[in-house]
């Protein structure tokens, strides 16, 4: 999230899309209400009428996997009616540079596509540079090759008639909600989006993002109170888990993982360090030397020399160009490569896409070590629905741990807020903390590395002393995280801030955005002081932490035109307070939350530029928000594309039916429907009030289960009249991968959609079951149903819509 859950209620208009906020983060919905007493507008787009829909003051649907078309007519709307904010849009977005002219878009295609690779060669989407390497600039916005103008272009096609037969959503109620939230962008105002998996998990999940994200900069929405692109996370801490690279392509704090032509750290460092020669561009990852070596000093400790490159050889590194996410590895696992696995905290035989094949691929391996609270339907897979226990040689360890209120530690919500929990019960039985466990593996792998073993320096070498009388130490893995100095005046002090870190080796941090979370003034995670900022708009700047150092709201220097004054008086997040002597500022400070950079305004009071400023979007190369994005490997603009499973014969916005990059898998396992009348229906999955994940904590618990006993499959009442299904019948519902019984639950919640003339149907399924619990058996996973293929950004999986049928049992 870029602003934070409190923040909400600062927002003038809230669009709620991708995600059910009101059932599935009840505690961000008290802040979306809080706006609306204010006199907010809430609205909510969704397949389905679900309990926000209930308390939203505009309401419409759209069918699953067509958010693109839907936010891209909002694009058209907003550059038609000239209703973007010139002024922010000009000065702190890309839109005013030139786009190099090997940048083309045809038929769906961007240029540089190779057919034979199924990818881009992004190189054709540079922007034109200028003789002192800066990107050439048009600020009147009339260059036809300006990204504005190009915007214009792309997104002329995405008129209401079109949208609307994609969609299936009304025209007019493609206007009402276009009219409704660009009038945020009205100085003052302020609109958010509240998103989830609704939105990521598709096979254009990032670009659905970067579509809304464009939105917000059109308006001026980013950097603002109210505003922003919020992301409501699964799970407590899964902003925390990500953010300490719980991902294979990261590091922690968000540093890349090293890839096998990356033979050096100075190779390392220079292939992921940005150059930029604007003066006026902070280019905050040219820091990233000082960032990486010092992740490289919490490693290893005093094994880590300048000689030896600071431990860098001993980090794994990736084979250019392969893939390590979870839908790849399960293929691997299934072609009979990966022979071991720890499953921590997971329960992949339920939460993967494609469950058999999860379950199938598991029957590979010699070895699992499953580690969780209960046993689950991945500990046991091997005796699970069709398999032969005396035909698997999968040995399965069970390793029991604790629950989160039986231990001590940190979590990091979505707003990026670090809040410290203390220990509650004790754990039960002979049940471990995470923690405890794995500091225990790898004591013991330090051990058996002693005797002997290939490469065993990075284990031997490994920096482990975080334990106090025998038991692992939060306290101590929190301060290693913050970082210390470890040589100087201030040896063995902590690190107060990332700016202090060093590519030298004299400090260390095992994540730089974590800098200042853990001071010699103590632990900030653990403050609960409910003092305001002195602008009152809740920041709450003592209550816990939330990186990166504290800054509450991302991009806040953008929440001000360029002579450092709020766009928005009344709820403004900072503002510059500086003397001014004969209409120029000449001393620096800005009040509100911590500023983005504590640089000068770009101009002074008398509209003098200043050579000492920055702009504001300082985590950006060039120092400006990208509108046009040449980062992404689906495109630099979004473009509408169909799910790879979808109930049309060809994508009515361009020749390209489904995203041309997205990842397609070749096993016997992976079969796809598409158009196919053996699967005419729409399938999507989604989350209940009563149950967690794949319901490990709440299938567990009677009256939990009581209250949602059974996985159901949830239709309009159109739909069932056709197919003669009564409510609460068991059904059958299947699509090309697998099937699974459920109860039908007859619905005005579904509609049908009219799309391209012809009547589409959508059903959806709650994907928290699996055969373990209850003990009938009888209840599984939506997974089962669900395609390997996903975003090709981030390998995210499908599971929002593909296509599926319902019959009588």
């Amino acid at each position: 999230m870029t602003n934070h859950w409190i923040d909400l209620k600062n927002s003038d208009c809230i669009l709620i899309m991708g995600s059910n906020a009101a059932s599935n983060h009840p505690i961000s919905f008290k802040y979306v209400q809080m706006a609306q007493e204010k006199g907010a507008k809430l609205i909510n787009v969704d397949p389905r009428f679900t309990r926000t829909s209930s308390k939203a003051d505009f309401y419409t649907a759209l069918r699953s996997g067509t958010d693109i078309a839907f936010l891209g007519g909002m694009i058209k709307y907003l550059l038609d009616k000239k209703l973007y904010n010139k002024e922010y849009v000009e000065n702190y977005t890309n839109a005013p540079f030139i786009v190099g002219k090997a940048f083309k878009f045809s038929d769906g295609l961007f240029s540089g596509y190779e057919a034979k690779n199924r990818k881009y060669d992004k190189s054709k989407w540079a922007f034109d540079m200028d003789s002192k390497g800066v990107p050439k600039m048009d600020r009147s916005l009339k260059n036809s090759r300006c990204v504005l103008n190009l915007l214009k272009k792309h997104f002329s096609r995405y008129n209401t008639k079109l949208v609307s037969s994609i969609t299936g959503t009304p025209e007019a109620d493609l206007v009402e909600v276009y009219k409704t939230y660009a009038a945020t962008g009205a100085r003052g105002k302020a609109g958010t989006i509240m998103y989830a998996m609704g939105w990521t998990q598709h096979t254009v999940g990032v670009q659905n993002i970067r579509t809304m994200a464009m939105i917000q900069l059109l308006l001026g929405n980013m950097g603002v109170a109210g505003g922003g692109v919020n992301a409501l996370r699964g799970e407590s801490n899964v902003q925390g888990s990500t953010d300490q690279c719980l991902l294979w392509h990261i590091w922690p704090g968000y540093l890349k993982t090293p890839r096998a032509s990356n033979v050096s750290l100075s190779a390392y460092n220079k292939k992921w360090t940005p150059k930029s020669n604007d003066p006026l561009s902070a280019n905050w990852w040219q820091n990233y030397p000082k960032y990486s070596v010092s992740l490289l000093k919490s490693f290893f400790g005093e094994k880590a020399t300048k000689a030896n490159d600071f431990g860098y050889d001993w980090m794994p590194k990736v084979d250019d160009g392969t893939d390590y996410s979870w839908l790849t590895l399960f293929d691997e696992m299934y072609k009979g490569t990966v022979k071991g696995l720890f499953a921590w905290g997971m329960n992949p035989a339920c939460s993967g896409a494609n469950s058999n094949k999860t379950r199938k691929a598991m029957e590979n391996l010699d070895w699992m070590v499953n580690v969780n609270l209960f046993d689950n339907e991945t500990g046991s897979f091997w005796k699970g629905p069709g398999m032969n226990p005396s035909t698997i040689k999968t040995e399965v360890f069970m390793l029991p741990a604790c629950v989160s209120v039986e231990k001590e530690g940190s979590i990091t919500n979505s707003g990026r807020w670090m809040q410290w929990r203390y220990m509650g019960p004790k754990p039960l039985g002979n049940s471990l903390s995470d923690g405890d466990i794995i500091m225990e593996l790898g004591l013991k792998l330090k051990e058996i590395y002693k005797e002997g073993g290939a490469f065993p320096e990075p284990i031997l070498n490994l920096k482990w002393d975080y334990m106090t009388d025998g038991l692992y130490d939060p306290h101590k893995v929190a301060k290693e995280i913050n970082g210390y100095y470890l040589e100087g005046p201030k040896k063995g002090k902590l690190v107060e801030s990332f700016s202090k870190l060093k590519a030298d080796g004299s400090t260390s941090s095992a994540n730089w955005l974590y800098c200042n979370s853990y001071t010699e003034k103590g632990n900030m995670s653990a403050r609960r002081s409910k003092v305001d900022a002195p602008n009152n708009i809740g920041l709450y700047p003592e209550f816990a932490w939330c990186w990166p150092v504290n800054r509450r709201i991302l991009y806040n220097r953008a929440s001000v035109d360029l002579k450092g004054q709020p766009w928005d008086k009344k709820d403004w997040v900072v503002r510059f307070a500086g003397n001014v002597k004969n209409g120029k500022y000449v001393s620096k400070k800005w009040i509100g939350d911590v500023p983005d950079g504590g640089w000068y305004p770009l101009e002074n009071p008398d509209g003098t530029k200043r050579k000492d400023a920055k702009h504001p979007f300082i985590m950006r190369k060039h120092g400006y928000a990208q509108i046009f994005g040449p980062g992404r490997a689906d495109g630099p603009f979004p473009e509408h594309y169909e799910p790879l499973e979808c109930p049309v014969e060809k994508n009515l916005m361009n020749k390209q039916r489904i995203n041309p990059v997205a990842p397609v898998y070749g096993t016997d396992a992976d079969a796809y429907a598409t158009c196919d009348p053996k699967f005419p229906f729409v399938g999507t999955t989604y989350r209940v009030s009563e149950h967690w994940q794949t319901g490990l904590m709440t299938r567990t618990q009677p009256w939990l289960l009581e209250l949602q006993p059974q996985v159901f499959v949830e239709m309009s009442e159109e739909l069932a009249k056709l197919r003669g299904f009564k409510n609460g019948e068991r059904v059958m519902v299947s699509s090309a991968r697998g099937s699974l019984e459920c109860t039908a639950i007859v619905t005005k919640r579904f509609k049908p959609f009219k799309i391209a003339g012809n009547t589409v149907h959508q059903v959806g399924v709650p994907w928290h079951y699996g055969w373990r619990w209850p003990e009938t058996g009888a209840e599984e996973s939506a997974n089962l149903l669900t395609p390997s293929t996903g975003d090709p950004n981030t390998r995210i999986p499908e599971t929002k819509a593909f296509m599926v049928n319902v019959t009588k049992k």
